[in-house]
């Protein structure tokens, strides 16, 4: 028997091959939960939604766009009649120091990990009240708790901590409606979004500073990602799970 078995999953930003959003997808298809995955090319997302297997679906959307976040949920609606478990996984980073930093980088940056988090939640908030149940895990970082230092720009940082702001004010409210809002804090996780952007020096400098030697798994991730929406944390709202070998600990 599953974890979540018979609920209904929306995750954003899923359709990377190595992505956190794709590796929670996975397990919780393991655990029993139909899944819908969010991404910007309709395509991709079904494609990724038929790999996992047929119960699942793939939508576009553009969790900048309120719109697009609200006709997906309804679609999800529409196909699965029930929306148990939101992730806010969609993220974009860029590597800029702090005079480098534009407006537009800035708004590009925000509008994707802070703003699209809020827009999705929106989304389901309705539907979840109505049904006095619900879960929203989303998806910060270590550097909103470091100020950065992996790889990251400050406005990167600084999304990322809005996100632990908004988990836990979204908590506050919305615990009286049977509503949870959790986050999780990676650290450095080997993903498409650094790929290839870090030298084999950079690498051995992050995995110095890991307790635990070896930098974190998607499915490392995905594992802290399913016990915030299932029923093991029943009594958890809040809160802000990290998920970095230790290397936060001072």
């Amino acid at each position: 028997m599953g974890l979540l078995e018979g609920q209904t999953a929306v995750i954003t930003g899923a359709a990377s091959p190595r992505g956190l959003g794709r590796a929670t997808a996975e397990l919780f298809a393991q655990h029993g939960c139909r899944v819908a995955i969010l991404d910007l090319d309709a395509r991709q997302a079904e494609e990724t939604a038929a790999e996992i297997g047929p119960a699942h679906i793939g939508l576009a959307c553009d969790v900048t766009r309120k719109p697009d976040c609200d006709n997906a949920v309804a679609a999800v609606l529409g196909a699965f009649g029930q929306v148990d478990i939101l992730v806010n996984n969609a993220g974009i980073t860029q590597p800029l120091r702090i005079m480098d930093i534009t407006h537009e980088n800035y708004d590009a940056v925000l509008d994707v990990n802070l703003l699209g988090t809020l827009n999705m939640s929106q989304a389901v908030i309705p539907h979840m009240r109505g049904r006095k149940s619900g879960k929203l895990v989303n998806m910060s970082s270590v550097s909103a708790q470091r100020g950065g230092g992996i790889f990251g720009g400050p406005h990167y940082s600084a999304a990322k901590a809005g996100i632990l702001g908004l988990t836990k004010a979204m908590a506050r409210e919305l615990a009286p409606d049977g509503i949870r809002s959790n986050a999780i804090c990676p650290g450095f996780i080997a993903t498409d979004i650094t790929a290839g952007k870090l030298t084999p020096e950079m690498k051995a400098g992050i995995v110095e500073g890991i307790p635990m030697g070896r930098a974190g798994r998607a499915s490392d991730v995905a594992g802290c990602a399913l016990f915030l929406a299932s029923d093991l944390s029943a009594y958890v709202t809040g809160s802000e799970v990290d998920v970095n070998g230790g290397s936060l600990i001072h």
